[in-house]
């Protein structure tokens, strides 16, 4: 993608006393059973699933969004949705602020993230990527015309792609320039009048009295840290998910076009959640 976002300083985290690691050691055990939990019952239905469905998963979806919005209830956290999320083949555009994008982008509607290749060699999670369908790309113009009939494949078997088009995570009070490299791979011959777009917004919401950054994860923070920290509090926040108006490609003449269209419906929605918080 591109490189780390890491401007300004980083919100001081709240020291955690007593009660707070009783609630890390709580939510933190719990959450790990319900995440690898609802992983080793997604690869065991996809034995079944499979053979008898190909790329298409008509069952394993409900369990990852099972997972997703039980995960915001163990943390304490409020999840609420603004929108619908689209029901026709086509792709999904967000905002990216923090790895709570994972469950916050699964919770309302099964989506299947695109990320960098290096993501796949990860110790644990790129294992969970991979298990779970990520679709991984290299940024090399070589592989371009193969990334592009991958990505066909895929939506037109009616998976929702979601792509951040910022290419790094921010500290969630704003919405960087959106990249236009990936929405070329829309304006294929045998996706442009087949699918559309649905920019999406998500907004976090941090815990009363806390920096308003408090869920943003981005440039050098550390992921364990930021995880105790979402754990311990005694009062969470909350997160919003909005979802825009999906755009056909078609409409457009070219991926700038389409580009600037789905910023822009991500950057006035998350103006207006911004100001009403």
């Amino acid at each position: 993608m591109s490189p780390t976002w890491d401007k300004g300083s980083h919100p001081d985290m709240p020291h955690i006393r007593g009660l707070g690691w009783l609630r890390v050691f709580l939510r933190g055990f719990a959450l790990f059973i319900l995440v690898f939990g609802g992983l080793l019952l997604l690869l065991l239905a996809r034995l079944i699933e499979r053979p008898f469905y190909g790329l298409h998963r008509p069952f394993t979806p409900y369990i990852t969004q099972f997972v997703c919005r039980n995960g915001f209830r163990i943390l304490g956290m409020g999840f609420s949705v603004t929108g619908q999320p689209m029901l026709g083949r086509g792709a999904v555009v967000a905002n990216h602020s923090s790895w709570l994008d994972i469950f916050s982008l699964n919770a309302a509607k099964r989506i299947y993230f695109v990320s960098k290749s290096e993501v796949a060699s990860w110790p644990g999670i790129g294992w969970l990527a991979r298990a779970t369908g990520t679709v991984f790309i290299e940024r090399n113009p070589a592989r371009a015309r193969a990334q592009t009939e991958l990505f066909q494949e895929r939506l037109l078997a009616g998976h929702k792609l979601l792509f951040f088009p910022e290419g790094t995570s921010t500290d969630g009070l704003q919405v960087l320039p959106f990249k236009t490299t990936l929405f070329q791979s829309f304006f294929a011959d045998e996706l442009r009048d087949e699918i559309e777009i649905q920019p999406v917004t998500v907004m976090y919401h941090a815990p009363a009295g806390m920096d308003r950054r408090f869920y943003g994860w981005w440039g050098s923070m550390e992921f364990g840290t930021h995880l105790l920290a979402t754990l311990a509090p005694a009062r969470s926040g909350s997160v919003e998910v909005i979802y825009g108006t999906p755009l056909k490609v078609a409409d457009f003449a070219n991926r700038k076009e389409l580009a600037a269209a789905c910023e822009a419906a991500v950057r006035a929605a998350h103006s207006a959640a911004l100001t009403a918080d």
